[in-house]
Formats: structure tokens, C-alpha cells, sequence
């Protein structure tokens, strides 16, 4: 089924909508979870949030791409959970790990200037990440969107992990030095 269709599903409050988007993102949606939280119960759980979500969000919001859209709740429901249980062992330390590694070339404090800048600074990663080649910028959303361990993105890439890890280091360097240039670092 198309996603327009879906969307209309939603519209009409139709409960077909629920189980056309399972069909067809519920494996997406699972796995967005489970590179974050590493539970196979909880990321299914996370899952079922999110059709809730959408149900209560569509409408009135209409989404233009639907599958970022779900995307996008999904990982916000999962990185949610994942505070409330928040355990050292919990996804073997990735997420610490994914956001440190970004830390030095995005201040991610909470202070009210960072917020206030939140959304420049957005437009000025998404402009960065649109300049990369295409296999540099899959391999940064897998790493920090998607929360990917390293070798599991070697793995997808059909490179070395020595690889992945040097063209992180590279496109963090560079990400830097760009907000830099911008006074956004």
C-alpha cells in the first residue's frame, strides 16, 4: 500500500491503518528501537508506542514523508524509554558512545542558548550532511541517527571497521570546523 493511502487510513480513523503501517515499516520501525535500546521486548513495545502515537498525531498533522515521519517518532519513543531505564550495560554503551563521539563537534548542552539556536544549528548539520558524498553521509546517519555500532555499519557498507571509524573521525572533523565557520560551535 502506498503511503498516501495509509495516510487516508488514518484520516478516516480507519483501523486498517495501523496494521498497513506494520506491514509495511513495522521491521523499520523495530529495528530504529532495537539499535537503541537492545531489548528485543522493549524495542517491540516501542514499536506498538509508536502506532499509538501516529494514530493520535494523524490527523491533524499530515506528514509529507511519511516513513521519516515514523522514523522519527520511533526513535524519539525508543531514546525516551531508553532514559527512563538508563543503565550503563543497556545497548552495550552505544548510545554514550555515538553521542560522545559527537560531542566534540556539537555542544550538546541544554542551556538556553543552545535551545535557542537549536534550529540554525539544525539547518546548518542537514546543509553539511546534504554536501557529503552519498556513502559518507549513510554512514553518519547510520552511526548517529540510527545509533549503529560500528561494525554492523562495515558490515552494511562492505568496508573495514578501521574504515568506518576513519571516515567518522573525518566527517566529525570536518562537521566541526564547518559550525565553526558559522559560529554555531
Amino acid at each position: 500500500m502506498e503511503d498516501q493511502e495509509i495516510i487516508i487510513l488514518y484520516r478516516s480513523r480507519s483501523e486498517t491503518a495501523i496494521s498497513e503501517t506494520d506491514k509495511k515499516y513495522g521491521h523499520y520501525c523495530y529495528t530504529i528501537a532495537y539499535n537503541i535500546l537492545y531489548d528485543r521486548g522493549e524495542s517491540s513495545e516501542c514499536v506498538n508506542d509508536t502506532y499509538f502515537k501516529l494514530w493520535k498525531t494523524i490527523p491533524p498533522k499530515i506528514p509529507d514523508i511519511l516513513q521519516a515521519f515514523i522514523g522519527k517518532i520511533t526513535r524519539n519513543t525508543a531514546l525516551n524509554t531508553y532514559e527512563k531505564k538508563k543503565t550503563k550495560k543497556r545497548g552495550s554503551g552505544e548510545i554514550e558512545l555515538a553521542l560522545s563521539e559527537l560531542q566534540e563537534c556539537v555542544d550538546m548542552e541544554s542551556d538556553v542558548e543552545v535551545q535557542s539556536n537549536k534550529k540554525e544549528l539544525e539547518n546548518a548539520i542537514s546543509d553539511f550532511l546534504q554536501g557529503l558524498e552519498k556513502q559518507k553521509r549513510i554512514i553518519f546517519v547510520l552511526r548517529y541517527w540510527y545509533i549503529m555500532p560500528v561494525k554492523q555499519i562495515a558490515h552494511k557498507q562492505d568496508i573495514s571497521e578501521a574504515n568506518v571509524k576513519v571516515i567518522l573521525f573525518r566527517i566529525r572533523s570536518e562537521l566541526k570546523e564547518y559550525l565553526q565557520e558559522r559560529n554555531l560551535f
